[in-house]
């Protein structure tokens, strides 16, 4: 039996993808790949998708990711054989928890070389365990619903390349969306409204309609409205006596209060999801739900204590550096596009970003909360809003451990990004768990804390990104300045009172709940 023409398996996928809605497709190329290759550079000289082209595989899975984050939309990332391949599973992996429609494209040789010491020759197919795996255009058409991840593996023979005039067909393939089945509950008990990363607008719309505290993570989409608590981290422990019921809305992994609450067996938990996105086993008092609504508002000051307590925790949190960097940025993204990194980044903007005055849109790799690939996810999610202002921030050892995503070569799109860098030299946050105690204080800097000592500003110019070093006070201005290109601002602060500040703020929100009135 004759294997399809390589580039006639290449024109096939395009119009797949094209009749997905595809606009965006990444490429790093290599020679298996080559009328793969030839294909997606011609759909986007003919404008039918945009394609972006990275010479890291690893990086370039990220940036479809980020892409695919910020668009809804399937975004390919395409490579070669061999090892390239495993190179997408980080990305692939973050994909599956965050459910973002990311399609590894790989080339492959043909099924006969399989076992012999041909070059560049493994076994590709289901290399991701955890990821749907599809042989073949014709079967991905039928075997990907979009709910996640993909590898599709195509064996390409020789010829690899033939003189081609590339024909696709454009059409917009139409989708019919499920319409999800309603839970209602009733107003009456004490409830909290959960919004971990992804809620989206439900989460908001339920904490305003029921007249309950929301609870909400920066980069859940609803951090919003007067429901919203900023510094619920804080309080839970205060009212946590008190709460009878939890609506958790998307994947709540930021602190470890709030998983104790979503553990707990004496509170009634309706959870918008599936055991995928609970962060912990589903207890007895779980219920799995693709919907909720409720009817009326409760009788009571249930929100006034959450609003009043959270007014006055907020006045008494501790003045630092970095709470002051979170701040700026926040404010700065106002009506944009913010990326943020995890860690400590993530965790004191939690704290800080002001519910009245939020981002247009905030993403965080928090599907395995990863510090991998956080700049070329920033720069895929920047590229797909290109009317919004778009900042990025990232902790020094996330931004190292992603560089290679500022390697762009000069025919590529480049967004306007700003990506501000706390730098303390060193993975602070670990000073906050248990490892940062003082028993552990000799292992501590070496096993933990591992400092570098990397020079940003030389590792910019090498990659010809504009770089500019301030101080935290003068953050803000240097956030009004319009930003053409990528350009990062790093921002030195020590890491040194890090254990102390944590523990200043559960101290300073223990103080202000002690003079509220019983």
């Amino acid at each position: 039996m004759t294997s399809p023409r390589a580039v006639d398996i290449a024109r096939d996928l395009v119009d797949e993808l094209l009749a997905r809605g595809t606009t965006e497709a990444v490429l790093a190329p290599g020679s298996r790949s080559g009328p793969l290759a030839l294909a997606l550079h011609a759909a986007d000289e003919q404008g039918l998708l945009r394609l972006h082209v990275r010479v890291d595989e690893r990086e370039a899975g990220f940036l479809a990711l980020g892409l695919a984050k910020a668009t809804g939309l399937p975004v390919p990332v395409v490579t070669t054989s061999g090892t390239a391949v495993a190179n997408l599973h980080p990305a692939l992996l973050e994909a599956l928890h965050a459910c973002a429609p990311v399609l590894a494209v790989t080339a492959d040789r043909p099924g006969r070389l399989r076992g012999t010491g041909a070059n560049q020759t493994t076994d590709q197919r289901r290399i991701f365990p955890h990821i749907r795996f599809v042989e073949g255009v014709a079967e991905l058409a039928a075997g990907w619903g979009e709910d996640g991840p993909c590898h599709l593996n195509l064996e390409l023979d020789q010829p690899l390349i033939e003189p081609m005039q590339w024909r696709f067909t454009p059409f917009r393939r139409s989708v019919e969306t499920p319409v999800p089945a309603v839970t209602v509950v009733d107003p009456g008990p004490r409830t909290v409204v959960l919004a971990g990363d992804g809620a989206g607008d439900g989460a908001a719309l339920l904490a305003e309609s029921g007249g309950w505290p929301l609870l909400a993570d920066p980069s859940s989409g609803a951090r919003r409205g007067e429901s919203a608590i900023a510094t619920y981290r804080l309080l839970l422990d205060h009212f946590a006596p008190r709460i009878e019921r939890v609506v958790s809305f998307g994947h709540a992994t930021l602190s470890r209060s709030v998983t104790a609450l979503l553990s707990r067996s004496d509170v009634d938990i309706v959870h918008v999801g599936d055991q995928s996105t609970f962060p912990v086993p589903a207890g007895e008092r779980v219920i799995f739900a693709e919907s909720v609504e409720t009817i009326g508002r409760p009788a009571d000051d249930w929100l006034d204590a959450w609003q009043e307590a959270d007014r006055r925790v907020r006045a008494g949190l501790p003045s630092a550096e970095v709470f002051k960097i979170a701040q700026a940025a926040w404010s700065a993204a106002a009506d944009g596009l913010l990326f943020i990194g995890s860690s400590n980044p993530v965790r004191d903007l939690d704290l800080v970003g002001d519910p009245a005055r939020p981002p247009r849109r905030v993403l965080a790799n928090r599907g395995l909360a990863g510090i991998d690939g956080a700049l070329s996810t920033a720069i895929g999610a920047a590229l797909a809003w290109p009317d919004r202002k778009a900042l990025g921030v990232v902790g020094d050892l996330t931004f190292l451990h992603g560089s290679n995503g500022l390697l762009i070569g000069p025919a590529e799109p480049r967004p306007d990004l700003t990506i501000v860098v706390v730098s303390d030299d060193g993975g602070s946050i670990f000073a906050t768990l248990e490892q940062g105690s003082a028993d552990y204080a000799v292992a501590f800097e070496r096993v933990y804390a591992t400092p570098t000592g990397a020079r940003i500003a030389e590792l910019c110019a090498g990659y010809g990104i504009a770089y500019e070093r301030v101080s935290a006070a003068a953050l803000p201005a240097a956030l009004t300045e319009e930003a053409r290109g990528i350009r990062v601002l790093e921002v030195p602060v020590s890491r040194e009172d890090r254990r102390a500040l944590a523990e200043a703020c559960v101290r300073s929100a223990r103080e202000a709940l002690d003079r509220m009135t019983p």
